[in-house]
């Protein structure tokens, strides 16, 4: 039988300097063979410097529509971050898809400035699970060459994303077999990941982070319970890379 492929992914690329800090050190001294990028985050120019000094990073979009920097202001709220409610979000989407669409296709639009390969895209808090959002960010993202989407589908999480996965395949784009990270979101630390090296699936699996050198006040506002520095540590491991060492391991472009 033949090893599993790896995908290794740290979220929140570009939000701020502390992220992109662990993202450099996880890739240059860890594991870490990808990373998602918010295009309209503080430190989104400087996270796009970084990925172009190390080639071998994949970097993808990671689309922010809940509690995050968005490209263009007032469309799907007043002001320039959008509040921390996907209920409330979703439905204001639902009434405002023109809004939703010209925000998806700004973010495609910045990644394609930026001038790096798009690897893949997924959302921030994982809002394309919203059927407007997993629409609009398919459309939008097959124009900009897009051939990967994260389907957030832990195995015995209980979240069922059948209907995401069969709208990525019929649009012809590929979409990981199993995701890692979801039932433990802001903690997964070593031991963490090393469980969840003991259960990856036959195919492709993506493991997912959210490392940082250090609990920011930005972190801290935005992620109040999240244990960044521990994801770090985790991504820097010796017993993870050697868990690792028997699989193909790369970013979706490397190994789709």
């Amino acid at each position: 039988m033949m090893p599993p492929r790896v995908v290794i992914t740290a979220d929140d690329f570009g939000l701020s300097l502390a992220v992109n800090e662990a993202v450099e050190r996880a890739h240059r001294e860890g594991v870490l063979t990808a990373a998602s990028l918010m295009v309209a985050g503080d430190a989104a120019a400087d996270a796009i410097r970084r990925a172009k000094a190390m080639p071998g990073l994949r970097v993808g979009l990671h689309l922010v529509l809940v509690d995050g920097p968005v490209v263009v202001p007032d469309g799907l709220a007043p002001g320039r971050v959008l509040p921390n409610s996907q209920v409330r979000l979703a439905f204001r989407q639902l009434l405002r898809p023109r809004a939703l669409r010209r925000e998806v296709a700004a973010q495609f639009r910045a990644f394609a400035a930026s001038g790096l390969v798009l690897d893949h895209a997924n959302a921030h808090k994982h809002m394309h699970m919203h059927p407007l959002v997993a629409g609009s960010m398919i459309a939008e993202g097959r124009q900009h060459g897009l051939r990967a989407v994260r389907v957030p589908e832990e195995p015995g999480s209980g979240l069922w994303c059948g209907w995401l996965r069969r709208q990525v395949r019929a649009a012809g784009l590929a979409a990981p077999d199993a995701v890692w990270g979801l039932a433990d979101t802001g903690h997964m630390d070593t031991s963490r990941a090393l469980a969840a090296m003991g259960r990856l699936r036959p195919g492709l699996n993506e493991i997912y982070f959210h490392p940082a050198t250090e609990r920011d006040p930005l972190l801290v506002r935005l992620m109040p319970d999240y244990d960044h520095e521990g994801e770090l540590a985790a991504l820097v491991s010796p017993d993870l890379r050697r868990a690792l060492q028997p699989m193909r391991r790369g970013g979706y472009l490397d190994l789709i």
